[in-house]
């Protein structure tokens, strides 16, 4: 309501007398109207009382205009979250709980094993060099444990900071927050997939070179498991040329009563023999035959050669020979793959400990995965039995994974079935294992 509409509307209203006056005074009395100041001062009064509603919803407006100049607004003050590569505060959260734990866990379980190894070995510790012992026993010794056990310590690691997590009631809270159990294994595969990345590149890699140094010295200070000498040895040097060692000594790299037959279909061409042959160590293929002969068939011909010494190639080196317990794991992946194919194609029957090395390398690396689904669904709920219960069903489990990898590979050199099924049935056993518990899991 306007101010000069209010001045009209009191100068209209009629005053009433004073309660303590006579009634007839109160008759004669004129009223008197207020002046301007006066009046100013009644219409503020009035104006207060009567339009209540227009002055709070002015004053809330001006209030808020006021709190939104002072104020900034909220989101503004808010933090910026900084996202690494694509990870949320829960994914970094988990992988660094994952990997700190594997990680921490692989160090005290190699000092374990080291204790026993001194211990096992202090003999030849005490014989061996310092520096040797070191740098090529303990610096190969102690990766290629690692290696070999790091499905259990993936699964170890994975249960103990998931059960941790579950006792404090961690997990609850992340999944009462409206994050689905899908989402949830989505970080610990991604550890999986560092730990995976790691393992791969280290046992097809890294590890085979410094094995050489790590074989070599137990076989000279612990206990040589090398093979230096064979017997009525045979194979193919290349298509149509098959060759025999009577005997074969690789410490001097020589071998005795040495021939050499090249055929053409079924059909003997020539045949070289030699009361010995040595091999030169400085080039690749080269051998040395000392008081040989040489026949050459043509038909019902036959010319002979005669000699005290003859340099020649011949596709052949002394390893391709005489193949000890443990040369497989001296070779990286891809030199497992050309030796192999390469002793196929000369017929050599003894390879099944190649073949099973390759594929064992490749089972580790998808391990992992496996192992990592188990370790998180069996270890994702609170139970009664606490942390103990958890990580004492994580070790069985870990262990009976080694177990049976190792029976199944025992399937595949007895022939019943190939390296690649043999080192494949323990992953696809336990990867049901998984789906099972990652089911049961997710439904509660």
């Amino acid at each position: 309501m306007g101010l000069k509409s209010l001045i009209d509307k009191l100068k209209k209203r009629p005053v009433p007398a004073s309660d303590s006056a006579s009634g007839a005074e109160g008759a004669d009395e004129t009223v008197v109207m207020p002046q301007s100041d006066d009046v100013a001062e009644v219409s503020d009064v009035t104006s207060s009382e009567t339009e209540p509603d227009n002055i709070s919803k002015v004053s809330d407006v001006e209030t808020v205009s006021e709190r939104e100049a002072v104020v900034p607004n909220p989101a503004a003050r808010r933090p910026k979250r900084h996202f690494r590569f694509g990870l949320k505060i829960l994914d970094i959260y988990i992988l660094k709980k994952f990997l700190g734990t594997y990680f921490l866990a692989t160090l005290l379980f190699l000092a374990v094993i080291a204790m026993f190894d001194v211990t096992e070995k202090l003999d030849a510790f005490l014989t061996a060099p310092f520096s040797e012992t070191i740098f090529d026993y303990f610096a190969s010794f102690l990766p290629y444990f690692a290696n070999q056990l790091s499905p259990l310590f993936v699964f170890i690691s994975v249960i103990f900071f998931t059960s941790k997590m579950a006792s404090n009631s961690e997990i609850i809270a992340i999944l009462a927050s409206g994050v689905s159990f899908k989402r949830l294994l989505w970080p610990y595969m991604i550890g999986a997939t560092v730990i995976a990345a790691v393992t791969f590149a280290l046992s097809n890699y890294i590890i085979p070179p410094t094995n050489v140094r790590r074989i070599a010295y137990t076989n000279k200070y612990v206990r040589n498991k090398s093979v230096e000498t064979g017997i009525n040895l045979q194979l193919m040097a290349s298509p149509g040329v098959v060759a025999y060692f009577g005997r074969f000594e690789n410490k001097s790299k020589t071998g005795y009563r040495f021939s050499l037959d090249h055929f053409e279909g079924k059909t003997l061409t020539s045949r070289l023999t030699a009361q010995s042959i040595v091999y030169d160590t400085t080039k690749m293929y080269k051998w040395t035959l000392r008081d040989y002969m040489i026949r050459d068939f043509d038909g019902a011909k036959e010319s002979v050669r005669h000699g005290v010494k003859l340099d020649t190639i011949i596709p052949i080196e002394p390893h391709d020979l005489l193949i000890s317990s443990n040369d497989q794991e001296t070779l990286t992946t891809p030199e497992i793959t050309e030796y192999v194919e390469k002793q196929r194609m000369r017929g050599v029957a003894n390879i099944k400990a190649f073949e099973i090395e390759k594929e064992k390398r490749i089972a580790a690396t998808a391990a992992a995965y496996i192992l990592t689904l188990i370790g998180m669904s069996l270890s994702s709920r609170k139970v009664k039995g606490g942390m103990g219960l958890n990580i004492g069903i994580g070790l069985a489990l870990s262990f009976s994974y080694i177990l049976f990898s190792t029976v199944t590979s025992s399937l595949a050199i007895s022939g019943i079935t190939t390296p690649f099924i043999a080192m494949e049935i323990p992953n696809l056993v336990y990867l049901a294992i998984g789906i099972y518990l990652y089911w049961r899991a997710s439904r509660y």
